[in-house]
């Protein structure tokens, strides 16, 4: 497991370029990015790149997000440590790893059995610990462990899984892509009232979709 003094070099380009050209404030979420190995959770093959803003394959068809869109989404999330978030698409875990180094709790799910086992496994050799991570339908949430603070869906969605909504605390903030499948916009809802919602927009994306069910 590799991180060289080059690797650290690189993340601290990514966290100024963030900083300064993506307008990311919140120092939470810049010391998480800088400390995450981003390029331990890709191929070896796109190494030299992986700190630069850009999306990769990664198993399963799927794709890792750029680095911007993360930090976009933890920010927008506003997490506190402690806190009690939900990730819906675990995909390779760097973003679970990001908000691991923000101080929540995270109760990840995925539904891709490839992309399960390559993230727990990746997660347990850099001794990153969730509170749960399962293989399962994510727009099923996980209301076992509900309610929670917050919840990121890293996968675009065509219609709003009212499910996760559900299983918010009043005040908390859900961030997720929704639309068809060329282009999303993101959104952020706040619970305001036990069926009571505030929706945010902040502009548009690309996400893999979101998928129903599970793929062995």
């Amino acid at each position: 497991m590799r991180d060289s003094f080059v690797h650290k070099g690189k993340r601290k380009i990514l966290v100024d370029y963030l900083r300064q050209r993506i307008g990311i404030s919140d120092e939470n979420v810049l010391s998480a990015m800088s400390e995450v190995p981003r390029h331990l959770f890709i191929e070896s093959i796109f190494e030299d790149f992986a700190y630069e803003d850009r999306a990769f394959p990664i198993l399963a068809h799927q794709t890792i997000s750029h680095p911007s869109t993360v930090a976009e989404q933890s920010e927008l999330l506003q997490v506190k440590p402690g806190e009690k978030v939900l990730e819906i698409g675990t995909g390779c875990g760097y973003q679970t790893a990001v908000l691991l180094a923000m101080k929540a709790h995270v109760y990840t799910v995925e539904r891709q059995k490839d992309l399960f086992d390559f993230s727990k496994k990746k997660l347990r050799e850099l001794h990153l610990f969730p509170k749960f991570q399962s293989f399962g339908d994510g727009f099923a949430g996980l209301p076992t462990f509900a309610p929670f603070d917050k919840i990121i869906v890293t996968c675009g969605a065509s219609t709003l899984p009212t499910e996760l909504l559900k299983q918010l605390n009043i005040g908390g903030k859900m961030v997720i892509p929704l639309g068809p499948t060329d282009e999303q916009v993101l959104f952020r809802f706040t619970k305001i009232g036990p069926t009571e919602f505030e929706k945010e927009e902040f502009g548009a994306y690309k996400f893999v979709p979101m998928l129903g069910s599970t793929n062995q």
